[in-house]
Parts: C-alpha cells; sequence; structure tokens
C-alpha cells in the first residue's frame, strides 16, 4: 500500500468526530481500508476513487443540509471497501465490514447502522425521496459521469480493465443495461447542487459510450 499521510488523518479526524471516544487509534483501521482500496485488482475503484467521492461529499455538504454528514463520510470510506469483479455482493460485503470494525472503532450503534444502510444504497444508487444522506453519498458517487468527455473516457476504460476477464460482447451488454438503468432514472442527481451542476453532463457522457457500444457490436 502506498503510504498516503493525508488520507490518514482526514480518516482519524473524521472517525474521532464520529464517536465518544478517541480510543482506539484510528490508524489501524484507516490503513486497513486503504490496503484495500489499493489492492491490484482495482483499476476505476482505487484510492483515487475514494478520494474523488469523500471530495464531492464535502463539495455537497456545503450546500446541503444533511441529519448525518459523519455517516455519509464514513459510507464513502467503506463503499467499495470490499470489491471483486466478478461479484455481485460487493456492496453488501463493504456494508458488513462497516458493521464489524465501526463498532469495534467506538461509533456508536445507530450511526454503524447509518453508515451501513448507506453502503447498500450504492447498490442501485436509488435514495428515497428525502432520504437526504443518501443523496449525497449516492450523488458524490456518480459524480464521475459528469467528467469531461477525456476524463469520462478513462474512466469507462478502467471500468473495462477492471472486466478484462469478461469477453467484449458480453461486457457490452452488461455495460449497456447498467447505462440505461441509469438513464432510466427520473434524476440521477438527488441534491439540487448535484443536479444542477452534474445531470446534463453525464447523460451526455453516458448516451455517447452506450451509442459508442452499440457500435461496437454492430
Amino acid at each position: 500500500m502506498s503510504d498516503h499521510p493525508a488520507l490518514l488523518a482526514r480518516w482519524a479526524l473524521l472517525l474521532n468526530g464520529a464517536r465518544d471516544t478517541t480510543t482506539p487509534d484510528p490508524d489501524p483501521y484507516g490503513r486497513d481500508l486503504l490496503s484495500r482500496w489499493a489492492e491490484p485488482q482495482r483499476r476505476y475503484h482505487t484510492t483515487d476513487h475514494l478520494i474523488a467521492v469523500l471530495d464531492r461529499v464535502d463539495e455537497l455538504l456545503e450546500h446541503t443540509e444533511a441529519p448525518d454528514p459523519a455517516a455519509i463520510r464514513l459510507a464513502a470510506w467503506f463503499h467499495d471497501a470490499v470489491y471483486l469483479p466478478d461479484r455481485s455482493t460487493n456492496e453488501d460485503r463493504s456494508a458488513r465490514l462497516a458493521e464489524r470494525a465501526l463498532p469495534e472503532a467506538g461509533v456508536p450503534e445507530a450511526r454503524v447502522a447509518e453508515t451501513a444502510r448507506l453502503v447498500r444504497l450504492t447498490t442501485d444508487h436509488d435514495p428515497a425521496e428525502g432520504d437526504t444522506n443518501g443523496e449525497v453519498l449516492c450523488d458524490a458517487d456518480l459524480a464521475v459521469l459528469a467528467g469531461s468527455p477525456e476524463a469520462y473516457s478513462a474512466y469507462a476504460a478502467a471500468v473495462r480493465e477492471e472486466y478484462a476477464f469478461v469477453p467484449d460482447d458480453t461486457f457490452r451488454e452488461g455495460r449497456a443495461n447498467v447505462l440505461r438503468h441509469l438513464l432510466g432514472l427520473p434524476c440521477l442527481f438527488r441534491t439540487p447542487i448535484g443536479h444542477d451542476r452534474w445531470e446534463p453532463a453525464a447523460r451526455r457522457n453516458m448516451t455517447t459510450e452506450l451509442e459508442l457500444l452499440g457500435s461496437a457490436s454492430s
């Protein structure tokens, strides 16, 4: 694992603010999470993605009144902590990791439960109306969809690399289904600020990728 002192400090500040104690030491928990985010099978779901989601959460919380910002930030740390491209249970396993680690680290039961709920919500990125915590986390996780055409292309290529073991035709079909699901949502971004900043660009990018996937299969 590459050393990330700034990220470890960010983790320690978050954990100490999310609990009523300063023990146990936050560092072992942060280092374990960072080692997971640095696993070799990852190409998109890396430490860079973690940093991006944390930054977008901070950005959204400047404009959004959420009931539990600490739970949102904890969920950002855990949401892809378990990631195996050939499994469909990553979100649940990541949530269960949070349910094991956070009580041991001193986080209150209610906040642990909310963190795990938010992690599981990233399975389909479809929070219920009024679920502000969920809206912030899901918007932050999907913000990559609204990057520049070049950034989006790099993101799509990294996702393909994670699924290098999948034949082209199978990947195109699966990826197209994911894009259609997201494009079929009434709103990709549920916070007002996220919707205003990211919705149009994200839909353009995904529509373009869907068209390219169709061209490649014909």
